[in-house]
């Protein structure tokens, strides 16, 4: 039998092999879905096939979710999905992020668990991955090339890495315009983010905080520089800090009060008070690291900076809008 014929005689005998097997490309699908692994902030290697039932947790995790057109294998958020704003109307809540229940998360029978690092409590976690469901953990870094890992991860995750490199390329391009943006500062302003202002004593944002990432993309400096994570800061520290800006989340009723704020002593001897420099801006939009925070760091450095207003007004972001669902 001569060479050509011997590999023909092969190639059918694979052939009809495949064909006696119905299954065998089903099979073979199947396997390859199965093969997607996806290596977690736990730093655990996360083997899924192409989950269709996702409880999403973690306003940023949602955020890209629905950027990406995925939001139809979206089965339940937490309290933090806040954008975009049907989703809270759309999809069950599983709660609070850091107070999640197990029973609340199975009970929704869900393929994945895809939550944002720091998800828990460490005992629903647990329970979670007792029950076999695939739990993965996205890293959580407050910066450029974490915003743009966190974005690649999701939509591999979603098996949608061609829609997410364009919502990536897309946040990418705003990031270098808030980088010319950012060149224009003469002076950095001088910053400080209040978590909470309760009986007089003000929690405030230290280094290694979303809080001082996002003061610092936007050109300005944390004042509160001395300490890591958010601390209470004493009447006179914060007194000599001297910030020019008070920044806060605005979270409707609850939020921290300009008046409040500013009829504090300690407060009342800064030149943030004497110029009634006071920023409130949405939470999950200032500090949630995700598609909009180029766009959230350049409203921030217009606040604190007017003098950038013409060339702010130059540069808009354009992955709030841009449209990577095809």
């Amino acid at each position: 039998m001569t060479p050509a014929a011997t590999a023909r005689r092969g190639t059918l005998i694979r052939a009809l092999q495949c064909a006696a097997l119905s299954g065998c490309l089903a099979l073979s699908a199947a396997a390859a879905a199965e093969d997607v692994v996806i290596h977690d902030a736990r730093g655990r290697d996360v083997a899924i096939g192409h989950p269709t039932r996702i409880v999403s947790v973690g306003g940023a995790i949602t955020e890209i979710l629905y950027a990406l057109g995925a939001e139809d294998r979206i089965v339940a958020i937490d309290t933090t999905s806040l954008y975009p704003r049907r989703a809270m109307s759309d999809k069950p809540n599983v709660g609070y992020m850091r107070q999640l229940s197990s029973e609340g998360v199975l009970g929704l029978n869900p393929q994945l668990v895809l939550a944002i690092a720091g998800a828990g409590p460490k005992e629903t976690i647990d329970v979670i991955d007792a029950a076999k469901v695939p739990l993965i953990l996205v890293p959580d870094s407050y910066s450029e090339t974490g915003m743009i890992e966190k974005i690649r991860m999701v939509a591999k995750v979603a098996g949608l890495e061609m829609r997410g490199e364009c919502l990536a390329k897309s946040v990418e391009a705003d990031l270098a315009g808030l980088r010319d943006l950012r060149a224009k500062v003469k002076a950095p302003p001088r910053v400080m983010f209040v978590m909470s202002f309760l009986d007089g004593r003000a929690m405030v944002a230290g280094q290694k905080t979303a809080a001082n990432e996002i003061i610092k993309l936007a050109g300005g400096t944390n004042v509160a520089d001395g300490f890591d994570g958010y601390k209470i800061m004493s009447d006179e520290a914060i007194a000599a800090a001297r910030p020019d800006h008070i920044l806060v989340m605005d979270r409707g009723k609850d939020s921290v009060q300009a008046a409040a704020i500013f009829a504090n002593p300690a407060f009342a001897l800064t030149p943030a008070a004497k110029s009634k420099s006071f920023v409130a801006m949405d939470g999950l939009y200032l500090l949630g690291f995700g598609p909009r925070t180029a766009a959230a760091a350049r409203d921030l450095a217009l606040k604190i900076d007017p003098a950038l207003s013409s060339d702010a007004a130059a540069f808009q972001p354009a992955s709030p809008t841009v449209d990577c669902r095809q």
